[in-house]
């Protein structure tokens, strides 16, 4: 089979730079579809499926969590974890005036600016979690402990329904 050139995104090239191992998955997909349906397609656990948000402080400050696929964040939880007031996630379209990815291509690497990240709790249980590859149709698998050291982020509870839920 032949070998696809490879396309390296902003994302990668980060983790390149950084010497920091990872691999790669691709898929088809024209359009915007939601990560739970790419994990169903590609037989993927939503545990350790993470999507990336986006918010804005009460500062005005921007804000990036990444979550299991299926989870759903707490915003006041997140707030508490940013020092802020209130955060709430920022409109889709301005996702890309924010971020320079599109809906469904935003990863917590390579945005236009490193904004402060916070990945949730559980992807300490895993030694490998998904990403987004900073396009559609492209994954980053990551160790946790790789994504942090990256975006100089942290790990805490930032969902619904853990702990103090």
């Amino acid at each position: 089979m032949a070998k696809e050139k490879d396309v390296k995104t902003n994302a990668m090239r980060i983790l390149d730079r950084n010497k920091i191992r990872y691999r790669v998955n691709t898929y088809e997909c024209g359009e915007f579809i939601d990560g739970i349906h790419i994990a169903d397609m590609l037989g993927q656990a939503y545990e350790s499926s993470f999507k990336t948000l986006v918010t804005v402080g009460k500062s005005g400050e921007y804000f990036v969590f990444a979550i299991p696929l299926d989870k759903e964040l707490d915003l006041k939880k997140a707030a508490r974890s940013v020092g802020e007031k209130s955060v709430e996630l920022i409109h889709v379209k301005d996702i890309t005036k924010v971020t320079g990815y599109i809906r469904g291509g935003c990863t917590p690497l390579g945005m236009k600016k490193q904004y402060p990240t916070v990945v949730d709790e559980t992807a300490e249980l895993f030694d490998e979690i998904i990403i987004s590859g900073g396009r559609i149709g492209s994954q980053i698998m990551i160790a946790p402990d790789d994504l942090i050291k990256v975006t100089g982020g942290k790990f805490e509870d930032i969902v619904f329904g853990s702990q103090d839920g």
